[in-house]
């Protein structure tokens, strides 16, 4: 019994761990990024 009850927990935090670096990532897509390299300052707007 404890063990399905770890299982469980394990597969919950994985889902919860997963879900959270996915809002991250889309978080990251929608922000303002600005790039400064050789060729100057370039910046990419959200979108």
């Amino acid at each position: 019994m404890n063990r399905n009850i770890l299982i469980v927990a394990v597969i919950v935090l994985a889902g919860v761990a997963g879900f959270f670096a996915y809002q991250a990532y889309e978080r990251d897509q929608n922000s303002l990024q600005i790039d400064v390299g050789p060729e100057g300052v370039k910046v990419d707007p959200p979108g």
